[in-house]
């Protein structure tokens, strides 16, 4: 998958739960260049997400949330995944 295309897919995602009003999606690859098991087709994502009801709750429900939605994408597209609620 290209990049473009996974961050398509992961707005779609994010944006269907009807507790997350906006995301912003970064591609930060480069910080994974030279690492020793980076992919080309792995991605660093930023996400963004301005969301109430995540920012009431726990880092650790917040985090387990967004990872049960990109499950699919977490196996099989990013290397790296950071999560800021805003």
């Amino acid at each position: 998958m290209k990049i473009n295309q996974l961050i398509e897919t992961i707005e779609k995602k994010i944006l269907s739960q009807d507790c997350i009003t906006k995301v912003y999606v970064e591609d930060k690859s480069f910080l994974h260049k030279n690492h020793k098991f980076n992919e080309d087709e792995k991605f660093h994502i930023v996400l963004s997400i301005e969301s109430e009801k995540l920012k009431n709750k726990s880092k650790l429900y917040s985090t387990r949330f967004i990872y049960k939605i990109l499950d699919d994408e977490l196996k099989k597209y990013i290397h790296s995944l950071q999560i800021k609620l805003i």
